[in-house]
């Protein structure tokens, strides 16, 4: 299976209408929510708008509803220490997304199998005081041959600050919480 990762993905815990409204090429979806034990209705309406826009869906830790929904593959937080590699071993066709914040968390999520991972944060967040900046998240991502994309802190002020991280892209969580009128489709940069 060709892997095929958009340069931007919003990282996403409800249904919101407006992110598939725009052109949407280049651009995926994680959904990731915590805190909703019935969530199915929501991942309804995600999946079926993501294969009408073809959109590339990453659920996270979930290889259940992995399956079931029919997306393109996983995504493995940082505090996921555990993998998912005996349940691929089915599905040979499901991506694998994961995030880490440090050295030993990369290694860790080479080790599971992912194809592509997400350091943060890259800048300040409300979440985390310690941020890696430009200078760290390239030290850690300049040795492996996986793919790395930005997270944490990305705004539309730091937006352009991504071309000169060794990234193939970039995640955002509240970057794609505006309100309608101060979106223009998903964001995207040339990288």
């Amino acid at each position: 299976m060709h892997k095929y990762f958009p340069k931007s993905f919003a990282i996403i815990d409800s249904y919101d209408k407006n992110l598939f409204k725009y052109n949407t090429s280049n651009f995926g979806i994680i959904y990731r929510n915590y805190k909703s034990t019935s969530a199915c209705s929501e991942l309804d309406k995600i999946a079926l708008n993501c294969r009408k826009k073809r959109i590339p869906f990453f659920i996270s830790n979930n290889i259940r509803q992995v399956i079931k929904y029919k997306a393109t593959g996983i995504y493995l937080p940082a505090f996921n220490k555990s993998g998912i590699k005996n349940l691929l071993s089915a599905k040979k066709n499901i991506l694998v997304l994961g995030s880490a914040h440090n050295a030993k968390e990369i290694k860790e999520k080479i080790n599971q199998g992912c194809d592509a991972i997400f350091v943060s944060p890259v800048f300040k967040t409300k979440g985390y005081k310690k941020i890696l900046g430009i200078y760290k998240f390239n030290l850690l991502t300049r040795n492996s041959k996986i793919k790395f994309y930005a997270l944490g802190g990305i705004n539309h002020k730091n937006l352009k600050k991504i071309k000169i991280l060794n990234a193939v892209g970039f995640s955002g969580i509240t970057l794609y919480k505006k309100k309608p009128a101060q979106i223009n489709g998903p964001v995207s940069i040339k990288l």
